[in-house]
């Protein structure tokens, strides 16, 4: 099994070898996920130590589900699964970034998206006006793959 140092000093957190991941006060430490192949920002989700011990141990991406209060692998009921390429973490080791390749259509939002980033938000003269769609088209029906209940929004 995986363990994580202690963090005992800025120097071994920031210029050492050892992996001590900083996990915030609810025990998560927040995870950027990109595609692999072009880089797209995929999601961001938030990794619990026993999430991160399973993803870099089984090459598969998992994830601390803040609305369920649960472990969850990323594909589990989609079968979107993400394989991790490569897995970093920052400098002061309070953030992970994953780069996967995507099983299946290569989506990863579960409202149907390729990505959870699917809209851009205006900023400079047009701060303040709507959200515009960067991905026009869902790749799956998320009612059909996680039904209503298993496809939670939380507001």
């Amino acid at each position: 099994m995986i363990e994580f140092h202690p963090r005992r000093t800025v120097e071994q957190v920031e210029e050492s070898t050892e992996l001590a991941p900083k996990f915030d006060v609810d025990g998560l430490i927040p995870c950027i996920t990109n595609d692999a192949a072009s880089g797209e920002v995929l999601m961001l989700g938030w990794m619990s130590a026993e999430a991160l011990r399973l993803t870099l141990t089984t090459g598969e991406a998992h994830y601390f589900s803040r609305a369920r209060r649960t472990l969850w692998r990323k594909g589990a009921t989609s079968g979107l699964v993400q394989r991790v390429i490569e897995a970093r973490i920052d400098d002061d080791q309070d953030a992970i970034w994953l780069r996967v390749e995507v099983a299946g259509n290569g989506a990863c939002c579960h409202v149907g998206y390729r990505s959870c980033f699917y809209r851009a938000v205006p900023t400079g003269a047009e701060a303040g006006g709507a959200l515009v769609f960067t991905e026009t088209t869902r790749v799956f029906d998320p009612v059909a793959v996680y039904g209503d209940a298993e496809n939670p929004t939380q507001l």
